[in-house]
């Protein structure tokens, strides 16, 4: 069965005892018992495995008590903690993803989703968990479906009518829905990680994609969409002129018919209206750094430090990275700098120990330099007994419009409603950093 994204599981379902919302000292603001198989002392045990651990890095959204046999299962935003507990074999992961959604369903209503929202809003937060689980079952996370029969505000003595959509097939969008001009909007977006080690080899290399879409479009349209997914092609017996791409991960809203592209590779959805991410995917294959930092770090005297930093862009002429941004860390006493650039303003930054060099826009097959040179304390500098300190490596932030990494393409974006009305596609390609970093060697 399936309903609103949720895969019933009989074996591992996702089944929530209780929820708790709590503050940043770990106190309940607000709870939810569904199954009554569970007490606050639980949460208690929760804050105290939490406390144990020595650090942030060391604490993982799902937590067993085994003495207790209990799974904690939570998120953090914000101030708040959302806290899931179940005493079934749960699908932890999946609670975990209801919680997520349980986020963008406050966020939606709220604006923000702070400590104060939480207080102000008891009455209105205990409709929608009672809409959104089902005795410790998720049912339905489409803020935008609920906020059509839960609103905001006082209550009126009617009983609001639940939309079609919440009984629908299509739960993700309603009907009768009229724009003047309809128009689809698809971006692909492709968020490129990278960790370069000191010695200059690539240790972590990862493409994140998604296809994220905003349709206005009028009634109940069918849309179809084709990539240059290898193995979709294959699938439909299609040869494609061009790069064919091997998509790993694909994970699709909950619009798009599963045992349609299972069969076939094709790609067939009803939209939401609004915005939506269509599909997330992955490419780990290895891939050439679209830019790539070459940093040396010289200390001529106790009391100066050098840095010298080469940006190369290894990508093709016609393309720009644009928003360029190179963040160097320096030691947190260094002062009076003195700084060149080949391109680009360099600005210190003492409150980030840091040299941030932004550059507007660098065509491809570009070469540039920046040199920066720091006094240091005699006091610290004459210092070498102390403890050594975590260097942290350099970040870089960019954005090449019209370009993509993997070169996955959108081969064709068809809207088909019975009316017939001619809808207007529009593509767009963009390539970011995402987790970016080139670590110094410092001598």
């Amino acid at each position: 069965e399936r309903r609103d994204g949720w895969v019933a599981v009989m074996s591992t379902p996702a089944v929530c005892s209780a929820l708790y919302i709590l503050d940043g000292s770990f106190k309940t603001l607000l709870s939810r018992d569904w199954r009554g198989d569970t007490s606050p002392t639980h949460v208690e045990r929760f804050v105290s495995k939490l406390a144990e651990l020595d650090s942030e890095s060391d604490q993982r959204p799902i937590m067993e008590d085994e003495e207790a046999k209990v799974t904690y299962v939570y998120i953090q935003h914000n101030n708040l903690y959302l806290l899931a507990l179940t005493r079934n074999n749960a699908n932890a992961v999946a609670l975990l993803t209801f919680l997520h959604h349980l986020v963008e369903i406050f966020v939606h209503y709220f604006k923000e989703l702070e400590e104060e929202s939480i207080r102000d809003n008891f009455v209105i937060i205990y409709e929608l968990l009672d809409e959104v689980m089902d005795n410790g079952y998720p049912q339905f996370t489409e803020a935008k479906i609920l906020s059509e029969f839960i609103t905001v505000g006082a209550h009126q003595l009617e009983t609001p009518k639940a939309p079609m959509a919440v009984t629908n097939a299509v739960s993700w969008r309603s009907e009768g829905l009229k724009y003047q001009k309809n128009e689809v909007f698809l971006d692909c977006i492709e968020s490129v990680n990278i960790v370069v080690n000191s010695a200059g080899q690539v240790v972590n290399s990862e493409v994140q994609g998604a296809l994220r879409m905003r349709t206005y479009l009028t009634g109940m349209p069918e849309c179809k969409l084709g990539l240059n997914d290898k193995v979709m092609l294959q699938a439909q017996n299609k040869s494609a002129k061009g790069k064919q791409v091997e998509l790993e991960d694909i994970k699709f809203h909950q619009c798009v018919r599963l045992a349609r592209f299972e069969n076939d590779r094709t790609i067939s959805f009803i939209p939401p209206d609004g915005q939506f991410d269509l599909m997330n995917y992955r490419i780990t294959t290895p891939t050439k750094p679209l830019i790539w930092i070459e940093a040396h770090v010289e200390r001529p005297s106790r009391s100066r430090v050098e840095y010298t930093v080469k940006l190369k862009t290894q990508f093709k002429e016609r393309s720009s990275a644009t928003g360029v941004e190179i963040k160097l860390p320096v030691p947190a006493d260094a002062t009076t700098p003195e700084v060149k650039a080949g391109m680009g303003t360099v600005t210190y930054a003492p409150e980030q120990e840091a040299m941030l060099w932004k550059i507007k826009s660098i065509q491809g097959g570009k070469e540039v330099t920046m040199r920066a040179k720091f006094s240091l304390p005699s006091v610290s500098a004459s210092d070498d007994d102390g403890p050594a300190q975590k260097k942290p490596p350099i970040t870089v932030k960019y954005e090449i419009p019209y370009f993509t990494v993997s070169g996955v393409q959108v081969r064709y974006l068809k809207v088909i409603e019975k009316s017939g009305y001619q809808a207007l596609p529009w593509v767009r390609y963009i390539t970011r950093s995402g987790n970016y970093e080139f670590r110094l060697d410092h001598k």
